[in-house]
C-alpha cells in the first residue's frame, strides 16, 4: 500500500466536513486546492448529512430511520434512509464532475470518510431505544454491515474517478466506548465499557474487509491501546490536543505508520492571518518533546485539526491553502 499512498506523504489534505449546502462548490474547492482531494461532507444540510446519519446510510440490510432522540437501526427503512442515499449520490456526482473537469480522471488518489464502527455504534440506537454498545452482538453486526457498505462505496468512488481510494475512519467516540462513557437510556442501566482488545477487533473487521488503505482519524481522546492493535496504514491526529500521556503512543505511530497526519491548521481561522511557521510550531514542538528527528516531519501529512464545517465558506480555501504551506515548511524544518 505504500506506493498507493505516496501522494499523501509529505502533502496536505482535509478532514472531510465543509460549511454550506452546495456539493459542487465544495468538490471544486478540494479538487482545485489539494493533491489528494476528498469527498466533502456537508452537515449543514441537516438530517442524514451529519457524520452518524451519513455513515449509517452505508450500512447494508440494517434498516434506518429516526426516533425522537436520534438515528435508529433494525427498523423498517424510512424517509431518512432515502434522504441519506440522495445526499451521498449528489456528493459523489459533484466530486466525479469536478475531478473530470480538472482533467484528473484516471489518476491520483482520492480520500473518503465515514464514522468507524465504534463511533457509529455509539451514535445509533437499537429498536428498543438503547445505544448499540449495550449489545455486543449488535456491535459486531454493525462492524460487518459497515465493512460491506464501505467496500461498495469505495468501489463506486474508484470507478467514478478512475483513481485510487484511501478510506478514513473517524473515531471521536473511541474513548467513550472503551471507557464506558456512552450515554445510557437510563442511569440505572449503564453501558459497560468495551475492552481495548474487543474494540480493536471490531475496528479490524472493517479495516481488513475493505479493499483500500485505511487511516484512522483521531480528534478526541486517543486510546492508544486500541490503535496499536488495529491493522491500519496510518492516522490523522489533532496534535494540538495531545499531552505527554500520548507521547509513547504517538511516537510508536510515527515510527511505524506509512501515513502520519498532523492536524495543526485551525479549522476556524481567527481575526488575524496565521503564518505557516506559526501553524507548524505544535508539530515541531511535539517531535522535539518526544525525541523524534525533525527530518521525519518532511513525510508528514498536514491537515486542519478537525473538519471545516464551522468555518465561514470563504475561509475554507484559505485553510486548505495554509495546510499546503505548512507542509512546505515541514519539508525543510528549522533545526
Amino acid at each position: 500500500m505504500t506506493d498507493l499512498l505516496a501522494p499523501l506523504i509529505g502533502s496536505a489534505t482535509g478532514i472531510g466536513s465543509h460549511p454550506g449546502t452546495d456539493p459542487r462548490e465544495a468538490a471544486a474547492t478540494v479538487v482545485g486546492e489539494l493533491a489528494v482531494p476528498y469527498l466533502p461532507e456537508l452537515p449543514a444540510r441537516g438530517l442524514g448529512a451529519d457524520m452518524i446519519g451519513r455513515s449509517a446510510g452505508l450500512l447494508v440490510d440494517m434498516g434506518l430511520d429516526t426516533s425522537t432522540t436520534g438515528y435508529r437501526i433494525g427498523v423498517p427503512a424510512g424517509r431518512t434512509a432515502q434522504l441519506v442515499v440522495d445526499h451521498l449520490r449528489r456528493d459523489l456526482d459533484a466530486l466525479e464532475e469536478a475531478y473530470e473537469v480538472a482533467g484528473r480522471r484516471g489518476s491520483g488518489l482520492v480520500k473518503t470518510q465515514a464514522a468507524g464502527p465504534l463511533t457509529l455504534a455509539a451514535g445509533l440506537e437499537l429498536p428498543n431505544g438503547h445505544r448499540v454498545p449495550r449489545d455486543r452482538g449488535a456491535m459486531r453486526d454493525i462492524a460487518d454491515s459497515l465493512a460491506e457498505g464501505l467496500s461498495r462505496h469505495v468501489a463506486d468512488l474508484r470507478a467514478r474517478c478512475g483513481a485510487d481510494v484511501v478510506l478514513q475512519l473517524d473515531e471521536p467516540s473511541m474513548s467513550a466506548v472503551v471507557r464506558g462513557g456512552v450515554p445510557a437510556l437510563t442511569r440505572l442501566d449503564p453501558i459497560r465499557a468495551v475492552p481495548a482488545p474487543e474494540a480493536a477487533e471490531l475496528l479490524a473487521r472493517v479495516c481488513e474487509a475493505v479493499d483500500a488503505p485505511v487511516l484512522l482519524h483521531l480528534c478526541g481522546p486517543v486510546e492508544w491501546d486500541v490503535v496499536r492493535r488495529v491493522p491500519v496504514d496510518g492516522a490523522l491526529v489533532d496534535v494540538t490536543r495531545l499531552s505527554s500521556a500520548d507521547y509513547d503512543g504517538f511516537g510508536a505511530l510515527a515510527e511505524s505508520a506509512t501515513v502520519v497526519g498532523l492536524g495543526v491548521v485551525p479549522p476556524v481561522p481567527g481575526d488575524r492571518p496565521v503564518a505557516a511557521e506559526e501553524a507548524a510550531a505544535p508539530a515541531l514542538r511535539l517531535y522535539d518533546e518526544i525525541g523524534l528527528p525533525r527530518r521525519d516531519l518532511a513525510r508528514a501529512t498536514v491537515t486542519p485539526t478537525c473538519g471545516l464545517a464551522g468555518a465561514a465558506p470563504e475561509r475554507v480555501r484559505s485553510a486548505l491553502e495554509l495546510a499546503v504551506r505548512v507542509s512546505s515548511v515541514l519539508h525543510d524544518p528549522p533545526e
